[in-house]
């Protein structure tokens, strides 16, 4: 089934942005004070878009309104926390509006979108406060209105210009909202649920424009205090926990449950629609919120988080019989599974192209049993999924750390090192080293024209990849494969690893021992049978 300019685009967005989540989310978790300084504003949102994205690509829908409809469900569906909860009814409302604007004018489309969803994120929100994220969507669908008038005639270049006001209005609300919320002054901190939707607003434009709006500057934050917030979280007085669950009911049912949860506490947020809804909010007594829920349909997917232990009590999460330390690696082919299988992992599988999401790896982190796990994500576009899985369970009171593997070989070369008779750190450590250490490189076939650093290819050129880019374009898997292996060992090394795809014949395979051998007899040559696809050759030099 083929993919639609209008899905294509959509996609295009989607990857941006969440690579963008991906990067800023540990910037985002430091950033967040308001409503609860409970440093996961940047996970909660990195899971929701990963979830509204995921439902595309699972479902691979041919139409714009099939993915928009995915999208939206999906967004709802995996919403995290009260800024998750916000930015799916954000998207909710905006993808609704694209489905039923009009597509022959398309900057004022966006910006009506932009309008609209904004709109609704302030209805869902029981008591909406400014200097939020809703202030900074509120400013960006100013800007898109104001702009369409000077939006130029032709269509194709109106939504890029629409979407580029409402990118700078967004940093530039975001920079007030110390000016509006008083615990941000006093944290000397931006909103974190803003800054992730400036995130999200940047990657629009670059997927319209194909400009990349300028970075944010980073800074170094010390430790924050934990303010005496507004609401009174966290604070003896405070609501203590935080409820969250999905709920099958009448939409005309819920005016009636949102006056039964407001008195019970804050943060309250109801999005959703068509029988179909997302409850949030905090609460000292939970079998209230969730007594609520019942009354007025079927509540599921109940997720109870204590916030002075930020430990999630969720069915199925629960850790206190968890011990021992466990590895999850993903895997990019049938023969690599079974190798790290055999080293006692949970493989996820994964392939080239194909991000591996955090829901995956989270299920893999649980499936160890352990109280303590390494996660080897193998891939740079899986390090950020991996990261997120970890901040997930580390919830759920697991030990999780992430070795930021970019390739399949750094994954062996960790796993031959691990060790459970170290301490968790000096495996972590050890693990790491043996990584960092190892060089990598691959042979593939270009599918397609492009430019590489290496200079044009055509489709069907051989590829050369020396520590990620494509470096060498070549007539043959052969010699592409020769001298990928001499710039690898140019600088040194001891042993040559060798990871066979399912393109990759036996004649490839000795053609480069040889060559290895006549060369630099010093290098001992270890070949595995990987079973990946797209990459005939994987290989790395420890």
């Amino acid at each position: 089934m083929s993919t639609s300019p209008e899905v294509a685009l959509l996609l295009r967005w989607c990857d941006r942005a969440l690579a963008g989540l991906g990067e800023a989310r540990e910037e985002i978790d430091s950033l967040n004070v308001y409503p609860v300084p409970d440093g996961d504003t940047g996970t909660n949102l990195y899971l929701t878009f990963e979830a509204a994205r995921q439902a595309i690509v699972e479902s691979k829908p041919s139409s714009l309104v099939t993915a928009l409809t995915l999208f939206a469900r999906g967004a709802l569906l995996g919403a995290r926390g009260n800024s998750g909860v916000i930015l799916s009814q954000l998207m909710r409302a905006g993808a609704a509006q694209l489905m039923r604007g009009d597509p022959s004018k398309p900057g004022q489309l966006l910006a009506d979108t932009l309008t609209l969803a904004a709109d609704a994120a302030y209805d869902a929100v029981a008591e909406p406060v400014e200097g939020t994220m809703l202030t900074v969507a509120r400013a960006a669908a100013a800007a898109a209105q104001e702009a369409v008038p000077r939006a130029p005639e032709d269509l194709a270049g109106q939504m890029g210009f629409v979407v580029k006001a409402a990118a700078l209005a967004a940093r530039e609300a975001l920079e007030r909202t110390p000016d509006q919320l008083e615990v941000l002054a006093m944290a000397g901190v931006v909103d974190a649920g803003g800054r992730g939707l400036c995130v999200i607003f940047d990657a629009a434009e670059e997927a319209l424009t194909g400009a990349r709006p300028p970075a944010r500057p980073r800074r170094r934050n010390a430790p924050l205090p934990s303010p005496s917030l507004p609401t009174g979280d966290l604070s003896p007085d405070g609501p203590a926990y935080e409820v969250m669950y999905l709920l099958d009911a009448d939409d005309g049912a819920i005016p009636t449950l949102r006056s039964k949860l407001g008195p019970l506490g804050d943060s309250l947020v109801v999005v959703g629609g068509d029988g179909l809804w997302n409850v949030h909010v905090h609460v000292d007594d939970v079998g209230a919120a969730v007594e609520a829920g019942i009354e007025t349909g079927r509540p599921y997917r109940v997720r109870v988080t204590h916030f002075a232990e930020q430990r999630s009590q969720s069915p199925g999460t629960v850790t206190d019989n968890r011990e021992g330390r466990g590895l999850v690696v993903v895997a990019a082919g049938d023969g690599l599974a079974a190798l790290f299988e055999a080293a006692g992992a949970v493989v996820v599988r994964g392939s080239p192209g194909q991000r591996t999401s955090t829901g995956a790896v989270l299920d893999a982190i649980r499936a160890t049993g352990c109280d303590e796990v390494i996660v080897l994500p193998n891939d740079s576009d899986t390090i950020a999924a991996a990261e997120v899985a970890a901040a997930a369970a580390r919830d759920e009171g697991v030990r999780a750390a992430v070795i930021p593997t970019r390739a399949q070989v750094q994954g062996l070369a960790a796993v031959a090192v691990h060790e459970h008779g170290r301490s968790f750190d000096d495996d972590v450590v050890t693990m790491t080293s043996a990584a960092g250490h190892t060089r990598q490189g691959a042979v593939t076939v270009a599918v397609c024209d492009a430019m590489t650093m290496a200079g044009p290819c055509e489709a069907g050129d051989t590829l050369g990849v020396v520590e990620g880019d494509f470096a060498i374009v070549g007539p043959n898997l052969v010699v592409v494969a020769v001298e990928v292996v001499d710039r690898l060992l140019s600088s040194g090394g001891e042993m040559l690893t060798v990871v066979r795809g399912i393109d990759a014949d036996d004649e490839l395979v000795a053609a480069l021992e040889a060559h290895v051998r006549r060369t630099r007899a010093e290098v001992e040559i270890v070949v595995y049978d990987g079973g990946q696809q797209r990459y005939p050759l994987l290989l790395g030099v420890e």
